[in-house]
């Protein structure tokens, strides 16, 4: 598995240079990122909270300026951990959530960039706001707590054809004057590019399957 050719040819299928690529690093070794470190890649995604403190020592990120982002569902009591760590959360999806990492950020002084995470589907085991509920609660996000909301992730159901979400998705940002979008990724991350995603999430593609 050569994860620098992998990601290289992902690179090149990408014609907007302006496109993020997160490589979601999650379960995978330090040993067997850090090719990707060693070519000056960026962005590495991740799932866990305790994962992440255990995997990426801050003189780590720091002399390679990593921009780690927390992917998964993040639990309130580990709000104070996640806020020290990551520089993303794609999963910021309820009020009690967004007041522990209003109140965490204050309390470190940090600036995080965020996604709100909406439920496109409205699929009961997944996690993110309502679509019923998204414009307040970005309104809320934004305006009353002055988190740095820069954009909406989705996760579209596995067996159907994504597009109709990744639409939705967009049309949602564009509702609410949010131009990022965080969607797509190893199997449809062309077509959420052809219809807005400014960041891609690609794991097995570049790493290979999980354990």
């Amino acid at each position: 598995m050569d994860i620098v050719s992998n990601f290289q040819k992902i690179s090149n299928n990408i014609v907007n240079k302006n496109i993020t690529i997160i490589a979601v690093s999650k379960t995978f070794k330090i040993n067997q990122i850090m090719p990707l470190i060693h070519l000056g890649h960026k962005h590495f995604g991740e799932n866990k909270v305790q994962e992440t403190l255990d995997k990426w020592i801050p003189d780590l990120l720091n002399e390679n300026n990593i921009q780690l982002h927390m992917l998964g569902k993040l639990q309130s009591n580990k709000v104070d951990d996640a806020v020290k760590i990551f520089s993303y959360i794609h999963s910021l999806d309820n009020e009690k959530l967004a007041l522990k990492l209003s109140v965490a950020e204050k309390k470190m002084s940090k600036f995080l960039k965020y996604f709100v995470q909406v439920n496109i589907a409205s699929e009961p085991q997944k996690s993110g706001i309502a679509l019923d509920q998204a414009d307040d609660f970005i309104s809320f996000c934004l305006n009353e707590l002055k988190l740095n909301v820069i954009g909406l992730m989705c996760l579209p159901p596995m067996i159907v054809d994504p597009v109709p979400f990744f639409k939705q998705l967009k049309l949602i940002g564009v509702k609410n004057n949010l131009k990022d979008l965080s969607m797509g990724m190893s199997q449809d991350y062309l077509q959420a590019i052809e219809f807005g995603a400014t960041y891609v999430r690609i794991g097995s593609s570049i790493f290979g399957e999980r354990n």
